[in-house]
């Protein structure tokens, strides 16, 4: 009796005990964890709670067929002029650098020539032969008067004097094109900038050799005014029929995200490039200002045909390894990965889906919650 006692007592300390041990632990009344199954295909995942991802459905969106492709800025050519140094000699003084603002009529730089010379030898002998042919002239008109010579000798000496004055004038004209002042000659030319814009090629330096005859070129400076500039985009043989000409473009920039500009196609090319199998199309745009030669763009072309595309909410496209993905149900717990296209971001967070999820379709509503659940 005794011993039915003692084990009684001690069946009822280890329930005891027992019921103390689950009462103290703090994870008892806590759901169990989330299990994660990775099965053989990576883009599929198993999970033993999954309506702790909840679902959304993906809208129908209703959009013109876009044309997205990359490009850079250069100048109008029709708006690019050459700065030439008519004289050939060597640059003793540059007022202006490669990429400098520049205004009509300033001076860039200063040539030290013996071109100046032989103007200036050619314009005085020019005078010199004026002034000789005007006095025979004048003393053959006294002769014929009297009878001394013949008709012949003074149409002549009208003829000479005719000559004279014509090459006097084109002397005069050459120091003229040379800058020159007939009254003030000197050694030194100046060289103006032709019109405002910006310097964007400088074949000069200090002591360099300036004109053809020295340095086999005449062009110093090239400026391009900048008011309205050429965006040149490469687009695919496939995606040639899509545009055409006078057709208008927004024009996106890398540097300034929130600046939306219109370009107009002015060109496209019947030329493809043989590797790439693109066409180059020119855009014209006026540039308000910040746009810089060489800078890259984006530009969007619109279509006229409507099409049917989704929109989902953004926080169910996940970012990763640059490109976009969304989670699907699958099925037994799963989901699977899904790739898209995303497009433009629309009004109430919602994001556009090119392609890869159709209108209707289910999607995880927080991709990166479960994205965050497989990775652990």
């Amino acid at each position: 009796m005794r011993k039915f006692i003692l084990k009684a007592v001690g069946c009822i300390i280890c329930l005891s005990l027992t019921a103390c041990e689950k009462k103290s632990d703090p994870a008892a009344g806590a759901p169990p964890p989330t299990q994660v199954i990775h099965v053989s295909d990576s883009n599929e995942v198993t999970v033993d709670h999954p309506e702790q991802f909840p679902l959304t459905v993906s809208a129908p969106y209703q959009a013109a067929s876009d044309l997205n492709v990359t490009g850079t800025v250069n100048p109008d050519i029709a708006k690019m002029l050459p700065v030439i140094s008519l004289a050939s000699g060597r640059v003793v003084d540059i007022r202006v650098r490669l990429g400098d603002t520049v205004k009509k009529g300033q001076l860039l730089m200063r040539v030290q020539s013996n071109d100046v010379a032989g103007a200036f030898n050619t314009y005085l002998k020019a005078v010199n032969d004026e002034h000789l042919a005007t006095t025979q002239l004048r003393r053959a008109e006294i002769l014929y008067q009297h009878g001394a010579i013949p008709q012949s000798q003074l149409e002549q000496a009208q003829n000479t004097e005719q000559d004279a004055v014509a090459d006097l004038h084109a002397a005069e004209q050459q120091l003229q094109t040379l800058g020159i002042d007939k009254d003030h000659p000197s050694n030194i030319v100046n060289v103006y900038a032709p019109t405002s814009g910006v310097v964007v090629t400088q074949n000069v330096t200090d002591a360099a050799a300036a004109g053809v005859t020295y340095s086999g070129s005449s062009t110093a400076f090239t400026i391009a005014n900048l008011s309205d500039v050429w965006v040149i985009c490469n687009v695919y043989e496939n995606d040639i029929p899509s545009i055409h000409l006078g057709q208008t473009a927004d024009i996106h920039f890398n540097a300034y995200p929130d600046k939306v500009l219109t370009g107009t196609i002015s060109n496209i090319s019947p030329i493809l490039d043989p590797n790439l199998r693109t066409a180059q199309v020119r855009l014209q745009v006026h540039n308000p200002g910040f746009m810089n030669i060489g800078m890259f763009v984006t530009a969007n072309f619109h279509g006229k045909h409507l099409e049917q595309r989704a929109t989902v909410p953004a926080d169910a496209v996940l970012h990763l390894h640059d490109r976009d993905w969304v989670f699907v149900p699958a099925g037994d717990n799963q989901f699977r990965r899904v790739e898209v296209t995303t497009g433009k971001m629309l009004p109430n967070n919602q994001q556009e889906i090119m392609s890869g999820v159709s209108a209707g379709q289910q999607v995880v509503s927080n991709a990166l919650s479960l994205n965050s659940t497989v990775e652990q």
